[in-house]
């Protein structure tokens, strides 16, 4: 086996914004922060925005790993030891001071700006150094100047990047052509109380994966059915029929699709803690989300509130500005539920009245992200809309606040991200979509067809 070449990573201040704890994603390899990058670090952590955190994490991260290290040891570089993973074996981190870079060719970008150090600064280490400088940046057009710079290696941090394209993401269940009896030549079938199992042999199938309490479909008119145990021999499926979860009701609210049934199936499944719902804008997450919160909380009781939050880049620094309390200052960025809401009453003789008394029975809590932090959710039912825009690290963070009793719901459409430095694949939806798919705790459910109306429908697909 041939042992790798020893690297060189050249982080940018985009990284660690990203993932904090980026430096011990290298495995063997070397470190090297510019000198620049911590100034910006120390620009970003006393902004009023949810960015500012992840800049002090880092400073902190880099700070723990430095420690006592004396100047010159720390230009050479101090070992790198990650405080979750002792034994693993990391590089040297080093901090490079890129403003005292000096070149022998005039080879350089002008040092006008920040990019430009940094670039500077790897292209120098590649001028003196005989290991192979890389440098990581998130910023697209930072990769493409850096290359028509001389820059050799230039790359995107994918560390945490599960899915190379999002057509590959999974959809929470799978299609089978035809009919799936005509497929199976052998099946055991077990009645247990309500409830029927199949047991197939694996290799019958010709997905190519099965994973905890993804959903099977054929094209047949009645066949659904959902896993809850696989090996490599054998594939046990809860049978649940296609017109089962089509008569699914939750407050007034039935499936318009087989994708909204398998849905509604597990917004109201007890032993499901976590649901994942992704989707075209239109698709009914958010309708179908608060249908089962209040039914599960008002009717059956199962849950002893309703919260709701979501991210927008503009609620760290905007929220503080606004009048009244926390629910109400929220109450902007949450029109979406209040507007599905008013939908779920909209028959009532006195809507208005219903809102408000539906408001007070599920005890519903209009929450912000930046105050989630911190808290332990108990026997609560989650909301969290449009995580489309949260990074993985943020979305740990909330997903750890969930106590017992508490049911989270998780939705997003990878289409509208707004964060800057998110693209589908390194969202933090798209990472726990990948991470949760074999937790036989969670399921997750690809909302396919906007029902909305004929001109939203019309929208997604020709816009």
């Amino acid at each position: 086996m041939v042992k790798e070449q020893k690297k060189r990573f050249v982080l940018d201040t985009n990284v660690l914004l990203h993932e904090p704890l980026a430096i011990y994603s290298f495995k063997e390899h070397d470190v090297v922060i510019p000198m620049t990058v911590l100034e910006e670090l120390d620009q970003i952590k006393d902004r009023k925005k949810d960015v500012s955190r992840d800049a002090r994490v880092a400073i902190r991260t880099l700070e723990n790993c430095v420690g006592d290290a004396p100047p010159d040891l720390l230009l050479q570089g101090v070992p790198l030891n990650h405080p979750n993973a002792p034994d693993e074996s990391l590089g040297k981190l080093a901090i490079f001071p890129d403003h005292q870079v000096t070149f022998a060719n005039p080879v350089n970008l002008p040092g006008d700006n920040n990019d430009n150090r940094i670039i500077n600064a790897a292209l120098y280490l590649q001028q003196q150094s005989s290991e192979q400088i890389v440098l990581v940046t998130k910023d697209i057009n930072m990769r493409l100047k850096a290359k028509g710079a001389g820059l050799e290696k230039v790359e995107d941090y994918r560390t945490d990047q599960l899915v190379d394209d999002i057509q590959f993401l999974a959809k929470g269940f799978c299609e089978l052509e035809g009919d799936i009896w005509s497929q199976v030549s052998k099946v055991s079938s077990e009645k247990v109380g309500r409830d029927t199992y199949h047991t197939l042999m694996r290799n019958e199938l010709e997905e190519e994966s099965f994973y905890q309490n993804q959903f099977v479909i054929d094209q047949g008119d009645d066949f659904c059915a959902q896993v809850k145990s696989v090996n490599d021999r054998q594939l046990v499926l809860k049978d649940l029929s296609r017109d089962r979860l089509m008569s699914y009701h939750a407050w007034g609210i039935h499936p318009k699709n087989i994708y909204q049934g398998m849905a509604m199936q597990a917004l109201m499944d007890p032993e499901i803690d976590m649901v994942i719902l992704t989707g075209p804008a239109g698709s009914g997450k958010t309708l179908l989300s608060l249908a089962a919160a209040l039914e599960q909380v008002v009717e059956q009781r199962l849950y002893d509130k309703v919260i709701v939050t979501r991210n927008t880049p503009e609620i760290a620094e905007s929220i503080g500005f606004l009048p009244g309390t926390e629910e109400e200052k929220m109450a902007p960025w949450l029109a979406a539920v209040t507007d599905t809401l008013e939908v779920l009453h909209k028959q009532d003789e006195s809507p208005a009245g219903s809102l408000q008394y539906i408001m007070d029975k599920a005890n519903i809590q209009f929450k912000s992200i930046n105050f989630m932090r911190g808290r332990s959710i108990q026997n609560a039912f989650v909301l969290l809309d449009e995580c489309q825009n949260l990074t993985p690290s943020q979305l740990k963070t909330i997903i750890t606040r969930m106590g017992e009793g508490t049911k989270l719901v998780c939705s997003g459409n990878l289409a509208q991200i707004d964060s800057t430095y998110l693209t589908a694949v390194t969202s933090g939806l798209t990472y726990i979509v990948e991470r949760f798919k074999e937790f036989d705790g969670s399921a997750n459910v690809y909302l396919n067809g906007v029902v909305r109306s004929r001109l939203a429908k019309f929208a997604e697909q020709e816009l």
